[in-house]
């Protein structure tokens, strides 16, 4: 793992030469090593608070000790600020201390919430108790590094407020109760040290630092492989920062709104694989375990399904809580605490469908149904997954609506991945790709967490994923929705997709299997699924490790740019005239958004059309 290193004795070093500013030298190091262009901010915050650390070790009689930099979490874009690497003092073994550095002179908790912090002078923006963030980055590292199976006690962690009095942070301390973390302040700088002392054997650390970081990463914990103990068991996954922040929050708002009979919507951004879902598994879990009358639900029928499988498997009385957006249309007001509305992207603009009869259409913004359903709805969505005509789940949406109902609104945006191997380069890259940033594509640098490739024919493509499935990974294959869809011939599939003499048939339509392919609902998450292509409608929601996607020819390279092909596609929702051109571009663009972020190892490609295959290959040297 490429990170930036020092000892803390060449740190402080580093820091004294006057010609060489040290947050210059550190951003170099990181833009060399994980191609992480640090913004001024950042940079500040590095010549105010490291120095001060390398100068604690170093007056501890610790200058050996390892100091690994702006580390980031495996699988994760997600950056510790420090970690320190050494020999435990009492054991010989090696030892880590994650710490946060903080420059806030004044924080106090959230109305007396132990879990939520303000800050004077940073707005009215609310953060996660440093504490909190850094315990949740021990259990991370805990959790993924394979050095550190069974030696959780090896991990330890420590806010360190280095610009603030104890009087100025005073109720911070009353979340701090724990062997595994500490908070200190620069009132408690001497027990800091002697904090260090304890910990660390007067050693050089580069030896446990190397251990570290050469250290096998043990596969993410897929959500649909853990979510069968999720609701009874929260530690199966750990929530960091503003993934905490977000289940904080919504914890704190439904005990407002029970306590003050009041209503409150929170809305939760992020892109794909940046721990939506699992805020949401981990709020129905603990609000099941409170008592609290909550529900999940979505609009996608493969991931409700599959959430009904996985998570409630054997409990028909677990199976109720996972329901679709249009089932809450006759719901009385405030009947639920809270309504987990997960893939909010795909909120229509009713719950009427072409089986609704007529007397029944009322008309009722599906988005109404949902507020009125619960005292605190909460809203998980990605506004780049909106594939269909009338999905309205956008975060102005949503706003609005609330505000006609004279509703508070909170948001939090998500800003770690998970998917893609954590890179949060290659997400940038698929943005770009398809033009949903504003900025135009370019060549692909690569990332040592996640590999990018370009097949040069569906048979390679199959091929190489093949060979992922047999070595033990999951795989699949998606591509665009440009072939017809045929129903079953008795109990086989029809080899819709066709590129020269390569075919193979869509996923299963329906709930029942045929032949050895599995149901729709199941297609990501069964072994036979992997023998028919996916569509954007099965695959949302869903992620594997090895990723293949055909493009076809509905998003093609023409004059220097990809340009979408309305009368390309075969989707029945974009044969509609009331879908603008303008509409059903953006709909195909974020259609391959969500194709090409599924994979959380690897992303195979291929075009069916020569000049958008010539030109992928112009961003991708090495496919």
């Amino acid at each position: 793992m490429a990170v930036v290193r020092h000892s803390a004795e060449g740190l402080l070093q580093l820091a004294s030469v006057p010609e060489r500013v040290l947050s210059e030298v550190i951003a170099e190091q990181l833009h060399h090593t994980q191609g992480i262009s640090p913004g001024r901010s950042e940079r500040r915050s590095w010549d105010r608070s490291l120095p001060v650390l390398a100068r604690d070790l170093v007056e501890a009689g610790l200058g050996g000790v390892e100091m690994l930099l702006e580390y980031r979490l495996p699988l994760t874009s997600k950056r510790a600020d420090v970690i320190l690497a050494g020999v435990d003092r009492h054991s010989g073994d090696d030892a880590y201390v994650i710490v946060e550095l903080k420059q806030w002179s004044q924080a106090e908790l959230y109305e007396d919430d132990a879990d939520l912090v303000i800050v004077p002078g940073m707005g009215d923006q609310l953060k996660l108790h440093p504490v909190l963030q850094v315990r949740g980055y021990c259990d991370y590292l805990a959790d993924f590094v394979g050095a550190l199976e069974h030696r959780r006690h090896a991990v330890r962690g420590v806010a360190y407020l280095h610009n603030a009095n104890d009087l100025d942070i005073h109720d911070l301390y009353d979340r701090v109760e724990d062997e595994w973390t500490r908070l200190f302040s620069q009132s408690r700088r001497g027990r800091f040290i002697d904090y260090l002392r304890a910990q660390f054997a007067p050693e050089p650390g580069a030896p446990a630092a190397d251990r570290l970081l050469s250290s096998a990463v043990r596969p993410s914990k897929q959500l649909l492989k853990v979510a069968a103990a999720e609701i009874k068991d929260r530690d199966q996954f750990v929530l960091l920062d503003r993934q905490r922040l977000a289940y904080g929050l919504v914890l704190h708002a439904v005990e407002k709104a029970r306590a003050a009979d009041s209503k409150q919507v929170v809305i939760v951004t992020g892109g794909p694989g940046s721990g939506k879902s699992v805020i949401a598994l981990s709020l129905l879990g603990e609000l099941a375990e409170r008592g609290y009358p909550a529900q999940h639900a979505t609009g996608s029928r493969s991931f409700t399904e599959t959430m009904r499988r996985h998570v409630a498997r054997g409990s028909t009385r677990t199976k109720a809580m996972f329901e679709y957006f249009n089932n809450f249309t006759a719901a009385r007001p405030n009947d639920l605490d809270v309504l987990i509305c997960d893939e909010a992207h795909r909120v229509r603009e009713t719950s009427a469908n072409r089986f609704t009869r007529a007397t029944e259409r009322t008309g009722r913004p599906q988005l109404d149904e949902l507020m009125a359903a619960a005292r605190v709805p909460v809203f998980l969505l990605d506004e780049h997954q909106v594939v269909r005509p009338g999905e309205t789940g956008t975060v102005a949406d949503i706003r609005a609506h609330a505000r006609s109902l004279g509703l508070a609104v909170h948001q939090v945006d998500l800003d770690a991945q998970f998917r893609c191997g954590g890179s949060r380069a290659y997400e940038e890259w698929v943005l770009r790709l398809l033009g949903l940033n504003g900025e135009d594509p370019g060549a692909w640098t690569g990332d040592a967490d996640f590999v990018v490739t370009l097949a040069e024919s569906p048979y390679e493509l199959e091929g190489l994923l093949r060979g992922k499935l047999n070595a033990g990974y999951s795989a699949r294959i998606t591509a665009g929705y440009c072939w017809r869809w045929s129903d079953p011939d008795g109990d086989r599939l029809v080899s819709d997709v066709q590129v020269d003499d390569w075919a193979k048939p869509w996923n299963v339509k329906g709930d029942r299997a045929v032949g050895d392919a599995p149901p729709s609902a199941l297609w990501a998450t069964l072994p036979g699924g992997f023998e028919q292509v996916g569509c954007v409608y099965t695959a949302q929601g869903f992620e594997y490790d090895w990723n293949g996607v055909v493009f076809g020819p509905d998003l093609v390279y023409r004059d220097g740019r990809l340009v979408t092909v309305r009368a390309a596609s075969r989707d029945p929702a974009l044969l509609k005239k009331t879908v603008t051109d303008q509409q059903a571009d953006r709909l195909i663009r974020n259609t391959y958004k969500v194709l090409l972020t599924r994979g959380m190892v690897g992303t195979a490609v291929y075009s069916v059309d020569p000049k958008t295959q010539d030109f992928l290959a112009s961003l991708l040297p090495d496919g």
